[in-house]
């Protein structure tokens, strides 16, 4: 079976009540979407997925998504049902799974059993028992309730593609279904019950948030990376520096626009996530990078550590120069660094030194400078 994912992410979270779809709220500085689809991005059997975003919100899931290999958006419907009909026309998988963004973290062993599960029934969902006593309460607690073969049904939900097409066609409820489980059990087809996770507990309100956060906070690994890079002087100034110009009798030599700053930084953040180099990513030997600006460079690096599940917590650069100044511009570099990779300005820490006229920056021939980036990686999936 070749399988598609969709996450249907078109609601409007209106009982958080700030204004903001909790789908886009960030949670350990990525949006929950984002979170979602890269769990289901980095599973070796889900060729592709499709994301369902309400009206209004393509450029928060374009945003959400950047680095995260998911197909062309889909728009989404009035209910939950008519948005996953919206994906399952897009997609092209023999079977499906269809998943909540307000569920960051499914655990890929859910998504192995799932798709085992297909093999024999037209649908599979994942469960917990319920393990609470259960009681009647119209504000005074009322009678119990028998919690004996009650569950909790999770998503993803997977099917066979036709199959669920099927039944939503066949749907007469008087109210829209509320999952895919539902759908398939009224048209008369088998569904799997398979071992859910706590990991999958659906966030809704802000106390959710809380857990979310505190969950990924033990889950997620520090790493740090070290970063180099000179350039030699040549030809006229400005001097490009922190993606600002710096007014300089000399430029700097390169392929690109020669920004040591940018370029350390880049090594940095690209070495703490083991992704190899700038030069790996931007040969020098490629002639659409010539002359470029560094900027481009960097952001790559953040956007491709972001979606590997990576956070950046902050960079450290030390310029090693007789000349230009740097004092002057450190909190203008300090500020374009901090845009380029979507920080604050205070976890961008920018610092200059001389070699006391020793070796090549000591003889004015060139700018050197080095970097640190400190990194978390999410290895939970």
């Amino acid at each position: 079976m070749t399988i598609s994912a969709i996450i249907v992410a078109a609601g409007s979270g209106e009982r958080l009540g700030d204004g903001l779809p909790k789908q886009y709220r960030p949670l350990a500085g990525r949006p929950v979407l984002a979170h979602a689809a890269r769990r289901l991005a980095t599973h070796p059997a889900i060729a592709e997925i499709r994301v369902v975003v309400g009206e209004g919100q393509d450029q928060l899931a374009e945003a959400a998504l950047d680095g995260i290999a998911v197909g062309p958006l889909v728009r989404g419907g009035a209910t939950r049902s008519d948005s996953v009909q919206a994906g399952l026309a897009a997609i092209t998988g023999d079977a499906v799974l269809v998943h909540d963004a307000a569920r960051p973290f499914c655990p890929h062993d859910v998504i192995d059993r799932l798709i085992a599960a297909l093999e024999l029934y037209e649908g599979a969902a994942p469960v917990l028992a319920v393990s609470d006593t259960l009681a009647r309460s119209t504000g005074d607690l009322g009678e119990p309730v028998d919690r004996s073969g009650l569950v909790r049904v999770q998503t993803p939900q997977a099917a066979r593609s036709a199959a669920l097409r099927r039944a939503y066609g066949d749907w007469r409820g008087s109210e829209a279904p509320t999952d895919e489980t539902t759908v398939l059990r009224a048209a008369g087809m088998r569904v799997a019950a398979i071992e859910g996770s706590a990991d999958l507990d659906k966030i809704t309100t802000p106390a959710d948030f809380d857990r979310a956060e505190r969950w990924l906070a033990g889950a997620m690994v520090p790493r740090t990376g070290m970063g180099f890079d000179v350039h030699a002087f040549g030809g006229e100034g400005p001097v490009m520096m922190g993606g600002i110009a710096i007014p300089h009798e000399r430029g700097l030599s390169g392929h690109s626009d020669a920004d040591v700053v940018l370029h350390s930084i880049t090594d940095a953040i690209l070495g703490a996530a083991g992704l190899g180099d700038i030069g790996h990513h931007f040969p020098p030997s490629d002639p659409q990078w010539k002359g470029a600006p560094s900027e481009i460079f960097l952001a790559h690096a953040a956007a491709i550590v972001r979606a590997e599940g990576a956070i950046i917590d902050a960079v450290d650069c030390t310029i090693i120069a007789e000349a230009p100044r740097i004092g002057p511009h450190r909190l203008a570099m300090r500020e374009r660094i901090a845009h380029i990779l979507g920080l604050e300005v205070g976890r961008v820490s920018v610092k200059a030194t001389t070699t006391e006229r020793l070796g090549f920056t000591g003889r004015g021939e060139g700018i050197a400078a080095q970097a640190v980036a400190n990194i978390r990686m999410d290895y939970s999936a």
